[in-house]
Order: C-alpha cells, then sequence, then structure tokens
C-alpha cells in the first residue's frame, strides 16, 4: 500500500513537473514573440513619445530634430483633434519665443529657421499676433543671410559653415519659408526663392552618373571634404537626401504650374527617385546610411532617411511626377520601415536605427555614427510618412485643408 501511495505521487509529481515546464515554455513563446502593434501608429507614437517627455517645457532648446517630431505630431493632431497635441506644441514654442516675437538665441543657422515653420500652423491655429510677428522676424532673416556667389543660401554664419551648401538646408530654410508665404500672402517671392534654392543646390550637388546627391559643397574649396575640382563632399549620406526630396515634393504642391524653374525641379526629382529604387535593398525596403555602399561591411540600413524617402516617392506617385512602377518602391519603403517599430514591456512604441546628428565627412565616419532608439529626427520622419502614406494627404496639403 505504501508502495502504491509512493507511485502515485511519483507519477502525480512527473506530471506537475511537465504541466509546469510546458507552461514556462508557453510563457517563454509568447515572451519572444513580437508585440501586436496597434492599428493607429501615429497616434500611438505620438502618445508614447509624450508618456516619456510629459512637460513641454522640458522638451529642449530651438532644434531642428525636435521640431520635425512636432510638426509630425501637429499633422496627428489635425486628424485626431486631440487637444493635448496643439497644447503641447504651442508650449514648446511659447517658451522660446516672447510675445513680440523675438527668438532666444541667434539665428546663425538655417537649421535654427526650420523650427519656424511651426510659427505660421500657430497661428492659423489660434490667430495669436505672437506668431505671425515670430514668423515675421524669421522671414526677414532671408533678406539679410549670406549667400554664395549664385545666391545658395549658406549652411550657416559660423566660421566652420561658411560658403557650404548642405541639402539638409533646403529643408531647415524653404519649408519655413513657403508655408510662410501659403499663410501670410508671400507666395510669389517664397516659392520663387525656394524654387531657386532647390535648383542651386541641386546644380552643386547631384550627380549626374547615379542621380543621388552629395552631402554638401564649399565655394570656397577650403573644407578637408571638398573635392580639388567640384568642391562637394564625396558621400551620398541618407538623411541629406531625404531633407532634399521632402523639401522638393512639397515645394512642387504649391508651386504655379508655369513657373520657369518647375521642369528643372521635375528633372532633379525624377533623376532623385530613379536612382533611389536601383539602391534600394531588395531584402528589406530600406535604404544605408550611405546609399550606394550597401555591400561595404560596417554600413547600416538606416530608418529616418527610409521614411524620407518612402514619403517623397509615394507623393510624386500620387501626383505623376514619376511612374507608377515607383509605387512598388514605396510600398516597399514603407513595410520595411515598420519593421522597424516595434512595442517595448511598459507598452509604448519604438522606432529604431535612426542615425544621430551628423556633419559632413568621409564614408568612416557616417557608418560610425550612433544608430539611435526613439532619436526626434526619426520619429519626426514616420510621422510625416504615416500619416501622408495612409492618407493620401501631404504635409504641405494640410496647411490649406480645413
Amino acid at each position: 500500500m505504501n508502495k502504491r501511495v509512493a507511485s502515485v505521487a511519483l507519477v502525480t509529481v512527473l506530471f506537475m513537473t511537465q504541466v509546469a515546464a510546458a507552461v514556462q515554455s508557453a510563457d517563454e513563446s509568447a515572451a519572444s514573440k513580437p508585440r501586436a502593434l496597434p492599428t493607429d501608429l501615429s497616434k500611438a507614437i505620438v502618445d508614447s513619445t509624450l508618456q516619456r517627455n510629459p512637460d513641454a517645457t522640458q522638451f529642449g532648446g530651438w532644434g531642428y530634430a525636435r521640431a520635425l517630431y512636432l510638426l509630425g505630431q501637429y499633422f496627428v493632431y489635425r486628424r485626431t483633434r486631440d487637444p493635448e497635441y496643439i497644447a503641447y506644441i504651442r508650449a514648446w514654442v511659447d517658451q522660446h519665443i516672447d510675445a513680440s516675437g523675438k527668438l532666444d538665441r541667434e539665428i546663425n543657422a538655417l537649421d535654427f529657421i526650420f523650427p519656424a515653420t511651426l510659427t505660421p500652423i500657430l497661428y492659423q491655429e489660434t490667430h495669436e499676433e505672437r506668431y505671425k510677428l515670430a514668423a515675421a522676424e524669421f522671414r526677414r532673416r532671408f533678406d539679410t543671410y549670406p549667400r554664395t556667389s549664385d545666391g545658395g543660401f549658406w549652411h550657416a554664419t559660423v566660421a566652420s559653415r561658411q560658403h557650404q551648401l548642405w541639402l539638409d538646408g533646403i529643408f531647415m530654410g524653404m519649408e519655413f519659408l513657403v508655408r510662410y508665404g501659403q499663410v501670410f500672402g508671400d507666395q510669389e517671392y517664397a516659392n520663387e526663392e525656394a524654387a531657386r534654392q532647390i535648383v542651386v543646390y541641386g546644380t552643386h550637388l547631384q550627380d549626374a552618373k547615379t542621380g543621388l546627391l552629395f552631402h554638401a559643397y564649399d565655394e570656397s574649396g577650403t573644407q578637408p571634404w571638398a573635392d580639388p575640382k567640384t568642391h562637394h563632399s564625396a558621400e551620398f549620406w541618407g538623411r541629406a537626401m531625404g531633407w532634399y526630396g521632402m523639401a522638393i515634393v512639397d515645394l512642387l504642391d504649391v508651386l504655379p504650374k508655369d513657373q520657369p524653374q518647375r521642369k528643372m525641379i521635375l528633372r532633379i526629382l525624377r533623376k532623385y527617385v530613379a536612382a533611389l529604387g536601383r539602391y534600394q535593398d531588395p531584402a528589406t525596403g530600406l535604404w544605408y546610411q550611405v546609399v550606394d555602399k550597401g555591400s561595404v561591411p560596417g554600413n547600416w540600413l538606416e530608418t529616418s532617411c527610409s521614411s524620407m524617402y518612402t514619403y517623397t516617392i509615394d507623393v510624386a506617385v500620387k501626383r505623376g511626377y514619376v511612374g507608377r512602377k515607383y509605387k512598388e518602391v514605396a510600398d516597399r519603403g514603407y513595410h520595411g520601415v515598420l519593421s522597424k517599430v516595434s512595442a517595448g514591456d511598459d507598452g509604448l512604441l519604438n522606432v529604431g536605427d535612426i542615425s544621430e546628428g551628423t556633419n559632413v565627412s568621409d564614408a568612416a565616419y557616417y557608418f560610425g555614427r550612433k544608430r539611435n532608439l526613439n532619436d526626434f529626427h526619426g520619429l519626426g520622419a514616420f510621422l510625416l510618412m504615416n500619416e501622408e502614406y495612409t492618407t493620401g494627404v501631404s504635409t504641405m496639403q494640410q496647411m490649406g485643408k480645413r
């Protein structure tokens, strides 16, 4: 009898051990599976970011990366009408611009003009005079801002940036200027200037062989990265081209059909899109940090430029600027970017493999940039891409969509 009891007890212990092992295995299997993503990814990204950064007055200085994110947040606000989203943007801007429209720092670089893109937006939303005054301050800065001999705006006025055109600068300066023109009736100057800048930058930086664009040009030829003959830098850095492409399609949304430089801008865009189609990674749909060096060890697939390219190509296809065959390129890019979005154990969304801020240099420098999680460059680019891709409304069209 005792032996029988012992035998039953042993069987019971073995059974319970197997059940526990099975439960643990199931738990581990469930934990290893990616968490399901929410249907409204844009809203989830904004909500996650605001939960991580609840106080707008602690969101940081007057910088273009934060402003890019907030611009994306604004477009999510336009769709959802969540009052927290617009209040957060106002609180951030208000801590940097006083009631008379004065900024709390010197405007000595195009990077510091881009955040002013939020001022005509806030004026449209609130009609508060401070935003109109602030926007006018930034508009006047173009009257005295230094240029190259052929009219391109310098990237910055500090000694290390003088005489230089960086692709980034097109988006930093012209996105504000074009939106200012739309809101305050200065379209003739704003559109003409933006078209001129895109052509000047493209003339110096678009590679005739590949259609890709070099990161920067130094008219003086004194920078160590400047080619002795062409004065442009050596590499096709991903995000630089992303800024430039988005600026082109945004401008084309408002540029008159008979504007003299429109045809030239379309030629630049078509070469650009064709090049991106050739250099897209076929396995993932993403693009590399240095776009044409996908097979070089140390290079990596980067999320912010992939978002920007997807935005640009998708708009270009929808407007008929390029052939329908490029819709597949945009679709692959979109799904590639989604592969970089994940939900953490805290339930908040994350976007990975985003390059940190970058200067002009050689391939090894670009390869070695940090691959950040939830960097505002990538969060902002994702929001612009996702809102356009899923709604069909571009960021420039949003300005007139009430």
